[in-house]
């Protein structure tokens, strides 16, 4: 095991099949039939296209990130580090972990429990007879008699893990084929679905929005961890052969694609069959054999399987990548970045990360790792947009080998940490400006401000943060707000206007920011609609987390306190 540098080898079509496997199966075999039976019926279609649409908020920051920081993996945390600070990157990474650690584990016991569903239950009957069940910690608090030690998913994870450790170029392969698998069983879903189609289907049974809008945004707020995963895409910046181009590029065309084949997919489900009943575990399954069409389970079951892996394989492989640069940066053990020679790839990291999962597969049911899912990834999705936010109000600098045609005082080589400089000169000062001509890589890549606009970008700078903090504590008590107070319901004159006055400060806040002076650095991919595109996501982000139950909230703050303890006993002092 060495400290060499990892490969550079994927394409725009590598990152977009990784966005694209990640995020993709629990769509389109689970989600849908769940939303449309309990939630939105035949309106799921425009439940996943709001999710959709949100993602893309988040994802378009993303993509100024990775035109901005284009050579490193870590995603969020690098982000967020080159822009906020130390301790919040610290704090992202270690939540990215976690949330791949989760997402790994409960695909493989989506694996599991689909290869002892195909078995008729055997199996779980088998392992519960022999050798007990799990007690449960999820909300309710109660044993489930179906949770059992699962050792095919502790199998699962330790093969996968070996394929990620294998090489990128392996792992990219096996996940490009499993990728062709799922197109062409959604070919397969929309062209024999169509034969049994029925419009009469969204028409009666309460029509297209049996439950309103109110359904189709509660769905909404559902399908959108559907689309969590694309993230994925910004972990590679080492590995990939053009970073600044094909990152932008791979996040919006796999949202694009996922998307696309989950509004089709529940169109023709509710067409197919009345959204009552839609069965909510297998909802692809059971249409086909409601419309007699019962060969179709195997092709379904295909395809559902590889989707699961490839889902699988998404969560794992970005996880050691983001251990890799933490350990790189020094904020967790130093041993966790070195990578293997033979096979270009952090094993280490990757070996501990995969055994970890594997024993939360083992050990946790599959109803309780769901429920622990997405609160790190909402947390980062929210930190990359208001980076955006900040760094298009900062005054200049950013930074060196993690950023694309900034300036930075001095320059340093590519291995080393980066740093953050701000240059200000007066014109008329001909020797600091050749001074500074002397420091810079080149006078053309130098974001130079004059010292007449010093103060005024200083300033800028300083009210943005103080003004996003105020709009993301307004946006925490007007989530709280709607979703604890009842009397809105009721039109109260009271609550509406209380809820007036929280959207009038929410919209003052906007205006001021509007105000500010913007950065006029341009690069090839800029987020549009600034402010407006990561505030609407930031608070999107924001009303998401706060609906998670109270018992994600409590395991999210021990895995905080965990992470805590690392950079606080290890981390600061080796930064």
């Amino acid at each position: 095991v060495t400290s060499t540098k990892l490969p550079k080898c994927l394409t725009t079509l590598d990152l977009t099949s990784l966005g694209v496997g990640s995020c993709g199966g629990t769509g389109m075999y689970v989600v849908s039939g769940m939303v449309a039976h309990e939630i939105a019926g035949p309106g799921v279609v425009f439940s996943f296209i709001i999710a959709g649409l949100v993602s893309l908020l988040s994802g378009m920051c993303y993509a100024e990130f990775g035109v901005r920081v284009p050579k490193t993996s870590g995603s969020a945390y690098t982000y967020s580090y080159v822009t906020i600070g130390e301790f919040t990157a610290f704090f992202i990474g270690w939540n990215l972990v976690l949330e791949y650690l989760i997402g790994t584990a409960s695909g493989a016991s989506a694996i599991s429990s689909m290869i002892d569903s195909l078995s008729n239950q055997t199996i779980g009957h088998w392992m519960v007879l022999h050798i007990g069940k799990l007690p449960s910690i999820g909300e309710s608090g109660h044993d489930n008699p179906n949770s059992y030690p699962d050792f095919i998913a502790l199998f699962i994870v330790l093969v996968m893990t070996a394929v990620i450790a294998a090489g990128v170029r392996n792992s990219v392969i096996f996940n490009n084929a499993l990728n062709v698998v799922n197109i062409l069983v959604w070919l397969f879903i929309i062209i024999a679905g169509i034969c049994f189609a029925d419009v009469e289907n969204w028409r009666k049974y309460g029509g297209f929005f049996p439950h309103g809008w109110s359904g189709v945004l509660r769905g909404a707020a559902t399908c959108f961890y559907a689309y969590i995963g694309f993230d994925i895409i910004a972990t590679t910046g080492d590995e990939c052969k053009e970073p600044h181009k094909s990152i932008p590029r791979a996040i919006i065309y796999s949202l694009a694609v996922c998307m696309t084949c989950y509004v089709t997919v529940s169109a023709i489900l509710t067409l197919v069959l009345p959204y009552t009943l839609i069965h909510e575990e297998s909802p692809l399954l059971d249409m086909f054999n409601h419309v007699g069409f019962w060969q179709a389970k195997y092709i379904i079951s295909v395809g559902a399987f590889a989707s699961l892996v490839v889902s699988l394989l998404g969560s794992l492989f970005p996880m050691p990548r983001v251990l890799y640069t933490m350990a790189s940066d020094g904020l967790v053990f130093r041993f966790l970045g070195n990578v293997m020679k033979y096979t270009e790839t952090p094993v280490i990291a990757t070996v501990i990360s995969g055994s970890i999962a594997a024993i939360l597969a083992l050990a946790v049911s599959l109803r309780d790792l769901i429920e622990m899912m997405s609160i790190g990834t909402l947390l980062a999705y929210t930190l990359v947009c208001l980076s955006v936010l900040l760094l298009r109000y900062q005054p200049v600098v950013l930074v060196d080998s993690r950023t694309n045609g900034c300036a930075v005082l001095p320059s340093v080589d590519e291995e080393h940490t980066s740093k953050i400089a701000l240059l200000f000169f007066d014109p008329s000062d001909v020797e600091t400006m050749e001074s500074a001509a002397e420091i810079l890589d080149s006078r053309d890549n130098a974001n130079l401000i004059s010292k007449d606009n010093t103060e005024k970008y200083k300033s800028a700078g300083f009210e943005i943060i103080v003004k996003c903090i105020l709009f993301i504590l307004s946006s925490v008590y007007l989530t709280i707000y709607l979703n604890a107070t009842k009397h809105l319901i009721y039109k109260a004159w009271w609550a509406m206007l209380l809820l007036s006055f929280f959207i009038i400060i929410l919209l003052v806040l906007i205006l001021l920011v509007c105000q500010q002076p913007q950065n006029p650095t341009r690069l090839a991919y800029m987020a549009p609609c600034l402010p407006f595109l990561p505030i609407c996501a930031i608070w999107f982000n924001t009303y998401l987390m706060l609906k998670l139950s109270a018992i994600t909230w409590i395991r999210f703050i021990v895995w905080c306190f965990v992470g805590l303890f690392i950079y606080f006993g290890y981390g600061v002092w080796n930064s």
